[in-house]
């Protein structure tokens, strides 16, 4: 998914923990051949090459997500987008940008997102993007959402300690909560702030990463 994942587990024996951290790493796999832009036989590329053309009938899950990330696009008014893939890549945050977009660039770039154009049939189980050239992409709630159904189906195999580096679905064994650093960017030796998770996730995000100047 174009991230690292790091599954850390308490199990009986090593042999069981490296069965069932195999099983982890299937279940990603399998979610990232499902939903990923990136590879062109996802169900996720054929929607988009089909934008403005007809409506791909998709899995269950595929339909359940983009509901999902619809429903995040109505509480933030638009400001959560899965149809941000459509935008044109007229921000590098590289060496290789050397002016800043134009209003028109910005404009044109914007033309095909938006999500109310994001058309979905639940009878028919299909997803349909009525402008030519749209896009969807999951990369901003995929990892997570690998991370949870992750999680899970190791519960029940009888994982009940662990972490899975974008979720923390799994209590500690002692059933405490973790400890969280998140660190200063400006001092990395130093936290800004730690916080306690249980049955919960926490995500950052920064400027100081991606900028141009």
């Amino acid at each position: 998914m174009g991230s690292r994942f790091d599954i850390t587990i308490v199990a009986q024996d090593s042999a069981t923990a490296e069965l069932r951290i195999d099983d982890a790493i299937a279940e990603i796999t399998r979610i990232e051949n499902l939903i990923f832009e990136w590879r062109p036989e996802t169900q996720v590329s054929k929607i988009n090459l089909n934008a403005g053309i007809q409506p791909v009938k998709v899995d269950k899950e595929v339909f359940e997500l983009t509901q999902r990330a619809l429903r995040i696009s109505k509480i933030t008014n638009g400001a959560f987008d899965i149809s941000f893939a459509a935008m044109d890549k007229i921000w590098r945050f590289d060496s290789t940008m050397t002016t800043m977009p134009t209003a028109d660039e910005v404009k044109r770039s914007l033309a095909k997102v938006g999500y109310k154009n994001i058309i979905l049939d639940s009878l028919q189980s299909t997803i349909f993007l009525k402008l030519q050239g749209m896009k969807i992409g999951f990369g901003s709630i995929g990892k997570g959402y690998a991370a949870d159904k992750t999680g899970k189906p190791m519960e029940a195999k009888g994982v009940h300690a662990g972490i899975i580096n974008a979720s923390g679905d799994i209590k500690q064994p002692n059933g405490s909560k973790w400890n969280i650093g998140i660190t200063n960017p400006f001092d990395t030796n130093k936290f800004i702030a730690i916080v306690l998770l249980g049955r919960d996730a926490v995500t950052t995000s920064g400027n100081y990463k991606k900028f141009v100047e």
